[in-house]
C-alpha cells in the first residue's frame, strides 16, 4: 500500500470562555471562541477568513491596504491577489454583504478596504443575543435517530501553510460524502459540522449541538509530495474513542486513504451494507487531490450568489476539471452554477447554457452512473426548464443515491414545491434541515413558501421572519413574508414589507417575479403573487 499506519492520534477540546465580542448588523463576532454568529445560528468560517474579519473591524477608523491585510494575516507572506478576494468575498458572505452591495465592507479602489457598519463592543458569552430583532429560543439537544449517527469535523491543518486549508478540507469532506451513501448512517452535513472550523468545543457538546451519536475529527500535515493524516472517531455520549489510527504517504494516493478510513469507520459502527453501498464507495478513484483548492474556491465564490462570483465561481470549477475531468463534484456545481447564469439572464444565450448545465450532469453521470451529482444537477437544471416531471425523477434519483444529504434534501424539496406537491415539499425541508442542524436558511425559504401553499399562514410567517432576521436581503423569503401577512389581515405590516423589498430591489415587479418563479401550475403562481400585488408590488 502507499499508505502505511504509523499508530494512534488523539486529540482534545475545550469549552470557550465569555470575551470580547463585536456587534454589528444581525451579527456577533466573538474574538476567544473565534465564532461567528447571524442571528442564532453559528457561521462556518475559515481561520483565515476570521482573522481578515477581525482585523478590519478592529481597524474600521481607517481604510486598510492591501499590504496591511497581507502583513496582518500573512505575516507579510507573497500571496496572489486571487487569494485576497477570495478571503474577501468570503467574510462578505459570511455576514451577509456581496461585493455589489458593500453595506458592511467597502472598497476604496487603489486605496484598500474599511468596515463601515456600525459596532458595539460587549462582554460576555458568544451566544448571548446580538441585536434587539427576536431570535428563535435555545432548542434541547436534537434527539439521537434510530441508526448511527455521524458528523465530520473540518480536519486540521498542521501543515504551516495557510493555503493548504483547502486540502485538508477536502480530505474530510469526501470522506463525509462517501459515508452519505449509506442507507443506516445518517450523516450531518458539511454546512453544519464545517461550523466549528478552527474552535476548540468538548466533543460532547458538538454531538448534541448537532445531534450526532459519533463525531469523527483528523489532521493532515502535508509538505511537498508527502502527506500524514490521523483521524479518530468518538462517542458523543461518552467521549470515548471507538477508533483511531494515523497514516502517511505520497499524496498521489490520497483516495485509497479516505477510503481506508471510511471502511474503518463502518466496520466501528457495525453497520452492514447492501452490495450496491460497496460498489458505490469502494469503486477505484482516479484524478489528483490539488483539484480541491480551485473546487473549495469556486464553491465559496458560488454562495454569494451573484453575477461577479457566480463568473468567477465558474472559472475555478473549470480550472478544476482541467486537471481532473472525471471529479464529479466538480461538474456538479458547474452545472449549478451555468444554470443559475441561465435563469438570472447573466448569460445572453439561456437554451445553449442550460444545455451546458445538463452536458456536465451527462459527464458527471458516464463518470459514476450512481452520481447524485449529477442527477440533482439533472433535476436542478430540468426545474428551471419547466420540465418538472423529469426535475421530480431526478431528485428522487439522487436521494435515493445520497440518502444522508441535507443539500439533496433541500433541492429536491425545492423541486417537488415547484411541481405543486407541497405536502413533500415541507416533509424534504425538515429533513433537510435535521441533516444539517446549524445551516438552515435555504431549507427554511422553501419550506416558509411550501407552508404557504398549504394554507399554514402563521407557519410561512413565523419560518420566513425567522429567515429574514439573519439574512435581511432574501427576496425569496420577503415575497412568503408579504404574501403570508396579506393573507392573515395584516395589511399594513404586508405594505411595509413590501416597500422593504423595493428599497433592496428597486427593480423588481409583480410580471418579473413571475417570470423567473417556475411553477408547474399558474393557480399556485397567482396564489402567491397575487397578494404581493395587493400589497403594492407594482405591475
Amino acid at each position: 500500500m502507499p499508505y502505511r499506519r504509523v499508530g494512534a492520534a488523539t486529540f482534545g477540546g475545550c469549552l470557550g470562555d465569555g470575551s470580547l465580542r463585536y456587534l454589528f448588523d444581525d451579527c456577533a463576532l466573538d474574538t476567544d471562541r473565534r465564532e461567528l454568529l447571524r442571528g442564532a445560528e453559528l457561521v462556518a468560517i475559515p481561520p483565515q477568513v476570521f482573522d481578515l474579519l477581525d482585523y478590519l473591524i478592529r481597524n474600521r477608523e481607517r481604510v486598510v491596504s492591501k499590504d496591511d491585510l497581507i502583513e496582518a494575516i500573512w505575516n507579510g507572506r507573497i500571496v496572489s491577489e486571487t487569494a485576497l478576494t477570495t478571503r474577501l468575498n468570503a467574510a462578505r458572505n459570511a455576514i451577509g454583504d456581496t461585493g455589489e452591495e458593500q453595506r458592511l465592507i467597502k472598497t476604496f479602489p487603489r486605496k484598500g478596504f474599511r468596515f463601515v457598519g456600525t459596532v458595539r463592543e460587549a462582554q460576555g458569552a458568544a451566544g448571548a443575543a446580538v441585536t434587539d430583532n427576536a431570535v428563535e429560543p435555545s432548542k434541547p439537544a436534537l434527539t439521537l435517530p434510530d441508526k448511527p449517527s455521524i458528523a465530520v469535523l473540518p480536519f486540521h491543518n498542521l501543515s504551516g501553510d495557510p493555503e493548504q486549508e483547502y486540502f485538508a478540507d477536502g480530505i474530510a469532506e469526501d470522506v463525509l460524502t462517501t459515508l452519505s451513501k449509506i442507507q443506516e448512517v445518517l450523516v450531518i452535513a458539511r454546512a453544519s459540522s464545517f461550523v466549528f472550523k478552527g474552535q476548540a468545543r468538548d466533543i460532547r457538546e458538538i454531538g448534541q449541538m448537532l445531534g450526532a451519536r459519533y463525531v469523527l475529527e483528523g489532521s493532515v500535515r502535508k509538505a511537498g509530495n508527502r502527506v500524514r493524516l490521523a483521524a479518530q472517531l468518538i462517542d458523543s455520549l461518552n467521549g470515548g474513542h471507538m477508533w483511531a489510527d494515523r497514516f502517511e504517504g505520497d499524496v498521489d494516493a490520497v483516495f485509497e486513504l479516505q477510503d481506508r478510513i471510511t471502511q474503518d469507520i463502518v466496520a466501528a459502527l457495525e453497520v452492514r451494507l447492501t452490495l450496491g453501498e460497496e460498489a458505490r464507495i469502494w469503486c477505484k478513484r482516479s484524478g489528483s487531490p490539488f483539484v480541491y483548492e480551485h473546487f473549495q474556491k469556486g464553491r465559496t465564490l458560488y454562495v454569494n450568489f451573484s453575477r461577479h462570483t457566480h463568473a468567477q465561481a465558474r472559472k475555478e470549477f473549470e480550472l478544476a476539471l482541467a486537471i481532473n475531468p472525471l471529479y464529479t463534484p466538480a461538474l456538479g456545481l458547474l452545472g449549478f452554477t451555468l444554470t443559475d447564469q441561465a435563469r438570472f439572464g447573466w448569460e445572453k444565450d439561456q437554451a445553449a447554457t442550460y444545455e451546458a448545465a445538463l452536458e456536465c450532469a451527462a459527464h458527471a453521470l458516464a463518470v459514476d452512473p450512481d452520481s447524485d451529482e449529477g442527477y440533482i444537477t439533472v433535476g436542478y437544471t430540468r426545474l428551471f426548464q419547466r420540465r418538472h416531471d423529469d426535475a421530480v425523477a431526478a431528485g428522487e434519483k439522487a436521494i435515493a443515491l445520497g440518502p444522508s444529504s441535507a443539500g439533496l434534501y433541500h433541492i429536491a424539496g425545492m423541486i417537488h414545491g415547484y411541481a405543486g406537491d407541497f405536502r413533500k415539499a415541507a416533509q424534504y425541508e425538515e429533513q433537510s434541515q435535521r441533516l444539517s442542524p446549524l445551516n438552515r436558511n435555504e431549507s427554511r425559504v422553501d419550506e416558509a413558501r411550501a407552508r404557504f401553499h398549504l394554507g399554514d399562514l402563521v407557519a410561512a410567517r413565523d419560518i420566513a421572519s425567522r429567515v429574514l432576521i439573519e439574512r435581511p436581503g432574501w427576496l425569496s423569503a420577503q415575497t412568503t413574508l408579504a404574501a403570508a401577512l396579506w393573507n392573515l389581515g395584516s395589511e399594513e405590516e404586508a405594505r411595509v414589507s413590501v416597500r422593504k423589498m423595493m428599497t433592496r430591489h428597486p427593480n423588481l415587479t409583480a410580471n418579473r417575479w413571475a417570470q423567473g418563479s417556475p411553477y408547474r401550475h399558474q393557480k399556485d403562481l397567482d396564489a402567491l403573487v397575487a397578494p404581493l400585488r395587493l400589497a403594492g408590488l407594482p405591475e
